[in-house]
Parts: structure tokens; sequence; C-alpha cells
């Protein structure tokens, strides 16, 4: 070769040397994004959500057979969206006021329209992946609470009535339920009777049927035709005690509609206390005016609770507390008797609650409070046919103690479990502050002088003034709630429709991890 070639090849290479560099480069990037994807396609499931918010795979979150809202008598067509959530159990994970997910994604796609005026079978257009919740891990089997006797003074009517209830809290627990029933209380004025008895055979037949269900339940007549309603709940402490048991601890006297949301955790507030010492366990009423006219006493239907020491005093003074206490209503004679023959005070339980406020209780269900008891749920509301608690806490057969727990979706979705799920425009979320009740009940009596001014700062307090529904808080209400055949729960919440709008449905599918 000569120089003149030499010359012009070295001045060839010289002049692409750049181009060279750039295609060398862009082969070593590509190499690097090819690795790359190639690691994420295989652990999608660790990067695509945060721990707490998480894909599943195993998704039949777009099903299209829709059949089940036949059951719901809606109008057509409705807004539609669907979402599945499994659970994972984790014993690091503790039950928060409110859980603050990030997210991809909202936690609903968006609403289609959906007419099953022709068919059940419908092509969702819209759907994601299930998310994966933490949850705190706690059995969901029944606990033992052999150690504590519940009694309760109705109808036998009410009785009957109040059974699915009873189901979702007491069966199979241990725990034994005695009744006094009469069939009711309409006598003549002036009649030498308080009550119409009921009829022996009804009892035993409604008994045998409990027990079937797994209700350890005895029907007992009152201990005397003679007695009024305060006296016929007052004799329960006697029923209840000359029936005791080597293992009883605890009698508590409940009306027929107390609900109790965790009787794991009712046994746990329990062990707190020796039943070997006098102990009076029950709540105030949230309304500041009923407290100062009854005094600092457990209200019944909170659910009061008498260690087996001071029912042993109550019992040998009941004839005495009987004929002494002219009320007419059960738990202040409960409380008289107590006070007239020991020193042993109100122990107040913030979460044991008797409800005396009325008319739209969202406030109290959406405040992330773990609560131990309710009341006063078979009416009121702002539609005024009450809250069905025992479809409500349905989905507790699947997480547990998540019944009414909170979670947060960004700036603008609140899902409170088992009761609404609630969108706040524009990001109305961050101007609140959630661990104050929002006061959405109508406001208590007053009581002159006390600076307890809106009547529930020993109860709910700290609260915060009530959202505008439609504008300032748009909320989807628990409609229905199913378990469903594969084992998992169905929720629908339910928002009417404006000005002739149609309807909203929201469907939440809860399964439990292993079932997946």
């Amino acid at each position: 070769m000569d120089n003149g070639t030499f010359i012009r090849i070295s001045s060839a290479v010289m002049l692409l040397r750049p181009a060279i560099t750039a295609l060398v480069c862009l082969l070593s990037l590509t190499s690097v994004i090819f690795v790359a994807r190639l690691y994420r396609r295989d652990n999608a499931s660790s990067t695509k959500w945060v721990p707490t918010f998480r894909s599943h795979k195993n998704s039949v979150a777009c099903a299209n057979d829709l059949d089940w809202l036949q059951l719901l008598e809606l109008t057509y067509p409705i807004k539609f969206a669907r979402r599945e959530i499994v659970v994972n159990p984790a014993p690091e994970v503790e039950r928060l006021s409110v859980s603050k997910l990030d997210r991809d994604g909202p936690l609903f796609p968006d609403f289609q329209s959906v007419d099953l005026s022709d068919s059940f079978q419908v092509k969702l257009e819209q759907c994601q992946d299930p998310l994966v919740l933490d949850i705190p891990h706690r059995s969901t089997r029944p606990v033992d609470a052999a150690h504590i006797f519940f009694g309760i003074s109705t109808t036998l009517a009410r009785l009957d009535e109040s059974i699915p209830f009873l189901l979702r809290w007491l069966p199979n627990t241990r725990a034994k339920l005695f009744v006094i029933a009469i069939k009711d209380d309409d006598v003549p004025e002036g009649a030498k009777d308080r009550f119409r008895p009921a009829d022996p055979k009804d009892m035993s037949d409604l008994q045998e049927r409990m027990r079937k269900l797994g209700l350890d339940v005895t029907i007992v007549h009152p201990l005397s035709k003679h007695d009024w309603f305060s006296q016929r709940y007052f004799s329960l402490v006697r029923v209840m005690y000359e029936n005791k048991q080597p293992t009883t601890q605890w009698i508590s006297l409940i009306d027929d509609d107390t609900f109790f949301l965790s009787m794991p955790s009712l046994v746990e507030m329990l062990s707190e206390f020796d039943p070997r010492q006098q102990y009076y366990v029950g709540g105030l009423s949230e309304d500041w005016w009923s407290v100062a006219r009854y005094g600092l006493m457990g209200f019944g239907g909170a659910g009061v609770f008498v260690s087996i020491a001071l029912a042993e005093v109550v019992n040998a003074k009941y004839e005495d507390c009987q004929e002494r206490s002219h009320t007419s209503a059960g738990d202040i004679r409960l409380r008289e008797c107590i006070s007239w023959h020991t020193r042993t005070k109100l122990t107040n339980i913030l979460d044991l609650h008797q409800i005396d406020i009325h008319n739209d209780l969202s406030g109290i269900y959406e405040s992330g409070h773990q609560m131990l008891s309710l009341h006063h749920w078979k009416g009121g509301g702002p539609d005024g046919k009450g809250y069905p608690l025992h479809r409500m806490h349905l989905v507790a057969d699947i997480c547990g103690d998540c019944f009414l727990q909170r979670w947060q979706f960004g700036d603008d979705m609140l899902l409170v479990n088992g009761f609404s799920i609630t969108s706040y425009p524009h990001g109305g979320i961050k101007q609140l502050d959630l661990e104050k009740m929002e006061e959405t009940w109508d406001h208590p009596s007053v009581v002159d002088g006390s600076l307890n001014e809106n009547g529930v700062d020993h109860s709910l307090g700290p609260t915060r003034p009530k959202l505008k529904l439609g504008e300032e808080k748009i909320q989807y209400r628990l409609l229905d709630s199913t378990l469903v055949a594969e084992g998992a729960v169905r929720q629908v919440y339910f928002r009417a429709g404006v000005a002739g709008g149609d309807d909203s449905v929201l469907e939440l599918l809860w399964r439990n991890q292993h079932d997946t």
C-alpha cells in the first residue's frame, strides 16, 4: 500500500469515528434497556404497587356476569364500576385510624353505563387488577368467651327479629345468653299484671331454633308477673348470678339491639380487669344532656359488665334495691343499687357506644374508631331505615377486625369498609383533619351553663363541621353485602342519581389471600 492510499484510508476512518462511537453507544443502551425490561417483567409483582397496595394476577375482575344485580331492584341504566380486594393478614401490620395508600391508579376504573333490561351478560370495558391490602392478623374463628354471661329483657317477637344480628358476634363462642321474655306489655291501665306472658311453647321453640344456630341461649319468664320493664331488666342480675358456673367471671346486661363488633376485642378489653374485684364497666351516653340528667352510669344499650365479685353483692341486696328504686330505667336501677351498697364507680370505656344522638350517624361510622359496641341502629339514619349491621359486618368473615377500617386513596377518596365510599372533589381530603369526627348528627339538647357546647366533647370529641353532601362530599353508602359461593364477600355501594341522572353502583369483592 502506497502512502497516498494509507492516508486516504486513515482520513476515512477519522471521519467515520463519531458515527462508529454513536453506534456502539446505541447498542450498549439497547442492551441495558432489554436487560432492565426483562428483570422488571420477572419482578412485576414487587414493583407495580407499593407493599400495601399491590397488583394480584389471579384476577376475575373482568367477569361479565352481573345477574346478581337483579336482586337489588335497580332502575336501569346505571353507572357501574367494580374492584376486587385480596386481603393479606400480616402480623406486623397495625390498624390505623386511616391507612393512606400510594397508588398507580384510582380505587375504581371509570364508570361504565350498564343496562340489564335485555341481558345479564355485559361486556365490561373498564377493569383493573385486584388490590392486595395488608391487614392486621387476627383469626376469624370464634373466640372462647365461656366466662361471660349476657342478659336481655325483651319481647319474644323482638328477640326473634334480633337473631340475624346476634349471629354476627355471639354464636359458637361458648358465651351464654339469658333472656327474660314476655309477649308484650300491652295491658289495660290499672291492670295488676304488668305484661302479657309469652306462650311457653313459643319460648321453647324459639330457644331450640336459636341453639341449633350455635347460640347458647336460655329463655325464661320474668321472676314476678308484677315487674315493670326496669325491674325485669334489673332482675337479669339475679337470673345470671344464680346460674353462674365456676368459670363465670362477668355478667353483662345488654339490649336486644346491642351489637358487638368484635368479640375478640371485647374479651381482650375485659381481660384488663380482675373479676375477683368489684368492677362496674360500661359506657356513658354520647349525649352530655343524658349524662347530666342520669349520672355517671353504664348506659344499657352500650353494654354493661359487672364482675362476678360485684354481682355477688348486687344479688345479695336484690330485694332491697328492687323495693327502694322507683326509676323506670333498668340501667339506672342497677347504678343505684351499686352506689347504695358499694364504693364501686363506673369504669368508662369510650369504645362502648350507647348512641343517644340522632339522624345521620355517618360521622360516627366513618370516624375510623375501632368500636366495641353500637346501639340504636334499628332506626334513624338519613332515610329513617336504620343501619343493616348484620350485612355491613359481613366483611369481618374475610378480614377479621377490618369492619369500618378506613383506607385513603390519593387526595380524593376514602373507603370506610362496610359503610361508605366517599369522594372529596378537588382533593378535598387534604383540607380535612380525619382524626376529628364529622358532626353529621342532629345537635343534642343543650345543658345550661355547660362548657360542653356541642354536647359530645366528652365522648366523640374532637369534632369538625358537617360537610355539604353532593358538593364537598360525594357519598356512596352500602346498599347490600352478601357471602358469595366462592367464599368471598360482595359489597355494593350506591348513590342515587342527581337531577334525573343515572344511579351509581360500586362493587367491591373481598377475598382472603389463601382463597385465591
